[in-house]
């Protein structure tokens, strides 16, 4: 489930939960790093990383649209009956407007609130890893009226023992989901706001990739890239219309059987609009001039990727596979794993 559609813990305290598997930043959480799809660039001095509704936010599109539709129709049949003349004013009549009236408010109020980041928005909210600074910059929405220099709304995230990143636990669709977050809290310990960082993880067996993918990133902040395993893949940070449609594929089920995809095609195809849709009226993100300034890239890093003949995006990487010139789930062991279990029980 997107981040922006579960429900918030602002003005209260973090989850019991969550806090009761907090991540440390400083020592192994499992017996390998490696990434799980996550990554759009890296360097000696920043990784630019996904945020959670990255890849599903077709199915927040797609829900803001239906949402927008009902808000249309409500709207019309609600002008329609206004017209019709009414000899008397009844119980029931009252009933139908306040009927009609309530629901456009609720459709509408939905689909600004979803919709403001969706649509005319931002084509992605990239999380910044700058190991340089030991900070965390992470793109939250669009500023449609900034100043020279301003870029789009960024929050700024510490890399320290006070930071609270957690493993946030979830249920949607019946199935639970779990995901990285960030809590910011005040004096009170209530949470100010939050990120999640990455993508999601289903069921409780995707626990071990979730804590290779933290120590992925720890290893980054703390070590360097130097000896980092190749990300699966290089999301396109202009992402085309295959693309799309690879993301919506995958999105039924990345070992799914060809039957499979065929049968769901009209729904894949679906998808694969309501994503298309959000990204044609949104703009790249800006990032702020101050983040810009501490961001640059030393000439001849060795570490900067993607670069060269390096694949990106699911369809070049899909084909380098086939030929046998990029590695399927690229792993390093964690030398110093004390064997010490995270349970999430």
């Amino acid at each position: 489930m997107d981040e922006r559609a579960c429900p918030s813990n602002f003005g209260q305290p973090i989850p019991e939960w969550d806090l009761r598997h907090r991540l440390p930043i400083d020592k192994p959480v499992s017996s390998e790093r490696r990434d799980t799809a996550t990554i759009f660039r890296i360097n000696s001095t920043y990784m630019d990383v996904t945020d959670q509704p990255f890849k599903d936010r077709q199915w927040l599109a797609g829900g803001v649209f239906i949402a927008a539709f009902f808000s249309a129709l409500f709207a019309v049949t609600l002008i329609r009956i206004v017209l019709i003349p009414v000899p008397t004013i009844s119980i029931g009549v009252v009933a139908v407007y306040c009927a009609l009236i309530g629901s456009l408010i609720r459709v509408t109020y939905m689909a600004f609130k979803y919709g403001r980041d969706e649509f005319f928005s931002l084509t992605r909210r990239p999380v910044r890893f700058n190991r340089k600074e030991k900070k965390i910059y992470a793109i939250r929405r669009r500023r449609f009226f900034s100043k020279p220099g301003q870029g789009d709304i960024t929050w700024e995230i510490p890399w320290d023992e006070n930071a609270i990143f957690c493993i946030h636990r979830g249920v949607a669709h019946h199935r639970r989901f779990y995901d990285i977050r960030y809590y910011e809290v005040d004096h009170d310990g209530n949470v100010t706001r939050t990120v999640a960082i990455g993508k999601k993880w289903e069921d409780e067996e995707s626990l071990g990739d979730l804590l290779a993918q933290w120590n992925y990133w720890c290893w980054y902040m703390n070590h360097g890239p130097a000896e980092l395993p190749k990300p699966l893949l290089f999301f396109k940070e202009k992402e085309n219309s295959l693309e799309s449609f690879l993301f919506c594929m995958y999105g039924f089920g990345m070992r799914a059987s060809a039957n499979y995809r065929i049968s769901m095609m009209p729904f894949i195809l679906l998808m694969t609009g309501f994503r298309l849709m959000a990204l044609r009226t949104c703009r790249d993100p800006i990032w702020p001039e101050a983040v810009a300034k501490i961001s640059i890239i030393d000439p001849g890093d060795s570490f900067d990727q993607p670069g060269g003949d390096t694949p990106v995006g699911w369809a070049e990487t899909a084909l380098a596979l086939e030929r046998n010139e990029y590695p399927d789930g690229d792993k390093r062991e964690m030398k110093n794993w004390t064997g010490e279990k995270k349970t999430c029980s």
